[in-house]
């Protein structure tokens, strides 16, 4: 690296960790020719999953992308996977019943896996609502490779900020399964960062992921952000 800080990276191996039971036979891991160590020493900076989690307009999607932007601007590689987004595409085919949600985080963490292994901050902005979904995504990585981020702005404030009426739909009955009204969110036991996206400004949201990224060796100290 550049300024001389060494990159830590426990797991070298992109090969899969936790429960698997692929239904495909006669298959056999391969491991890639260049590893994430390889890609962060080029790269001069830790890849890690950036899990943002919290209650539909607590402001997951806003602070990834505005995090990301500031991580770009740095010449740093990133991307953000967007609940919407993903919806439209690798999860079209899921609602939300409890089990698609389940299915739906079981394939983000996958993905995001991927996007780590190819040496990239990757930054999730899903309701992700149960603990236990959420969880089996911190699982599949090593532990100083998750970070959780609960945007925690108070339900009457994601009301106020829903520019799409979905609240106003859901207590009206016309959505179901909607998080929040219908459907529960499981705060965090113990994330590694809570953040009041309700009362906090965009600007000092960016500055505390940041300097956590920071602290925590993603990224190196050339890359401070100004206070």
């Amino acid at each position: 690296m550049e300024n001389g800080s060494p990159i830590n990276i426990k797991t070298m191996s992109s090969a899969p960790q936790g429960d698997t039971n692929p239904k495909g036979t006669n298959i056999v891991w391969h491991e890639a020719s260049v590893d994430r160590q390889s890609r962060a020493q080029q790269r001069g900076h830790r890849s890690a999953i950036l899990w943002f989690t919290g209650l539909s307009g607590s402001g997951k999607s806003t602070l990834a992308n505005a995090v990301n932007a500031a991580l770009f601007e740095q010449g740093l590689a990133t991307y953000v996977l967007d609940g919407d987004n993903i919806r439209h595409s690798l999860c079209k085919d899921l609602g939300f019943s409890d089990s698609d949600r389940e299915e739906n985080i079981r394939r983000i963490g996958e993905v995001a896996k991927l996007f780590l292994d190819a040496g990239v901050i990757v930054l999730t902005a899903f309701v992700s609502p149960f603990r236990a979904d959420r969880d089996k995504a911190r699982k599949l990585v090593d532990v100083d490779d998750f970070i959780e981020i609960h945007c925690a702005a108070d339900l009457s404030i994601c009301e106020e900020r829903d520019t799409k009426g979905l609240y106003a739909k859901a207590r009206a009955g016309e959505i179901k399964d909607f998080t929040g009204i219908s459907s529960p969110y499981e705060d965090p036991a113990s994330p590694e960062l809570k953040i009041n996206t309700g009362e906090q400004s965009l600007e000092t949201c960016v500055e505390i992921v940041l300097k956590t990224l920071l602290d925590r060796k993603v990224i190196p100290a050339k890359h401070q952000p100004v206070s």
